[in-house]
């Protein structure tokens, strides 16, 4: 079995689980308490602080350590704002920010800041959003679903010029180096760099105004009341440490290997687009869409073939929506494969996932009626009673009925029926998916199709396509 799932949680590193063995021996005791055993711990936990604060390039007194890294995350962005209520309430995010972010965020006036379609910002957009009551802004220093890069050090000169924080959530990055520029607030979390689960950082940097809204405690500064868990703090330290020791190696290796799916996958697969930045990207990942397949189904089949790995795609969402980052981006959702690959990952298991995959995908698009990948020719036509119920649309062209019908049903639907109408003619598909809105428009980029828009239906929503080719 490969594991290539990283980004959700990286393996326990072999420091950790040695660190965390040692800790639970002699770092049980209160780190508060004047007698010996208090003070062994107060030593484990002064060291974890000044090796994590070394890998953050901060100062030791300017970090905690948290319960986790949306703790982190949420003491952050709160004692921020509370900070400075009274310069107001505004608040700037990026579009692709992690849940956690832009959940917290919802609690304030909250601007969003857009992303061009390989998933970054821009430094001016950036500025442009800050207002005379921005009180903080926050940008992730890479994506992590796509892996994109973001201009950290351009935003925060930006936020600087304006007198304002930014915090900068480093959960996917910080493992691969230190985030560069005058941020004023980060946080991060162990399990995404070989940490045990549990531990979160949060630094604040000197100057930066903080007030905790967390309950009165003297552990942390008052900003992660409770006891610590300090055999986990200090795994996460140590094990921050040795990965970072090992981050330009891997970081070259890995991204050989990432650079091979990229360019190799859409050579095996008909209908694939790569999604997020080809060069400025995290070393280990990489994400793809999948045309005319279901999510859920394909990461079965890859599982069933001996690869874990992750999906943005709304096939496999409870809530049956799109990633907000792809749906940000604008790029097809459906059939979504995030691949990232923990340190050590052989080139073979990456040839082998290569070799699998276009028959993974084969099989779940027979199972669904997928077309082939050349676009249809118009040439027999099909019974749409019973292939997708459709009529003709009062304004001209025809109809097609997905209403009911999930991702990634609604693009088939479309896809099937195309090469009936001549070029110029017009297609609607009447669905109620929500991935339709974001799938539609980036099937009409990938086959060169004009897409006119949507409007209102009776029920659902009418999304108009126009052949071209």
């Amino acid at each position: 079995m490969s594991y290539f799932d990283m980004a959700s949680a990286a393996p326990l590193h072999p420091v950790a689980r040695q660190a965390l063995l040692a800790a639970l021996d002699e770092g049980w005791a209160d780190p508060a308490r004047l007698y010996r055993e208090g003070r062994r711990a107060r030593l484990l936990l002064d060291a974890a602080r000044e090796a994590a604060a070394e890998a953050v390039d901060c100062r030791p007194d300017e970090l905690v350590f948290t319960p986790s890294g949306t703790r982190a995350v949420h003491a952050g962005l709160s004692g921020a704002m509370a900070g400075r209520r009274r310069t107001g309430r505004h608040i700037v995010v990026s579009a692709v920010e992690h849940s956690s972010v832009l959940h917290a965020a919802e609690a304030y006036d909250a601007t969003p800041v857009a992303v061009d379609r390989v998933g970054r910002v821009s430094a001016e957009q950036y500025a442009a959003a800050l207002r005379e009551d921005t009180a903080l802004a926050c940008l992730q220093s890479a994506n992590h679903e796509v892996g994109t890069v973001q201009p950290v050090a351009e935003v925060a000169d930006a936020c600087r010029a304006a007198g304002v924080p930014l915090l900068v959530d480093a959960a996917q990055s910080l493992g691969w180096g230190p985030v560069e520029g005058a941020w004023s607030l980060l946080a991060a979390s162990a399990h995404k760099w070989g940490g045990p689960p549990g531990v979160g950082l949060l630094a604040v940097r000197k100057g930066t105004r903080f007030a905790s809204q967390e309950p009165a405690d003297e552990r942390e500064s008052g900003r992660a009341p409770g006891f610590q868990n300090l055999p986990a703090i200090v795994a996460a330290a140590a094990s921050l440490r040795a990965v970072r020791a090992e981050a330009a190696a891997e970081a070259e290796r890995l991204s050989a290997l990432v650079e091979r799916i990229r360019t190799r996958v859409p050579l095996l697969v008909p209908d694939v687009e790569v999604v997020g930045h080809g060069t400025l990207r995290l070393p280990h990942l990489v994400t793809f869409s999948c045309l005319y397949v279901d999510g859920e189904a394909l990461l079965t089949g890859l599982d069933r073939a001996g690869f874990s790995v992750s999906s943005g795609s709304s096939c496999t969402s409870s809530t049956l929506t799109p990633s907000h980052v792809l749906k940000a981006m604008g790029v097809l959702s459906e059939g979504n494969v995030r691949v990232s690959l923990p340190p050590g990952t052989a080139a073979e298991d990456v040839e082998r996932f290569l070799g699998v995959l276009p028959g993974v995908v084969a099989d779940v698009r027979a199972a669904l009626g997928a077309p082939a990948a050349a676009p249809p020719a118009a040439a027999e036509p099909l019974d749409l009673a019973e292939d997708a119920p459709g009529g003709s649309d009062p304004d001209g062209g025809l109809v097609v009925d997905s209403l009911g019908k999930l991702c990634p049903i609604p693009v088939i639907d479309l896809a099937r029926v195309i090469g009936d109408v001549p070029v110029g003619g017009l297609v609607t598909v009447l669905s109620d998916d929500e991935a339709a809105r974001l799938d539609i428009p980036a099937w009409c980029a990938m086959r060169e199709q004009e897409y006119v828009g949507e409007r209102p239906a009776e029920r659902g929503t009418a999304y108009t396509v126009r052949r071209r080719v």
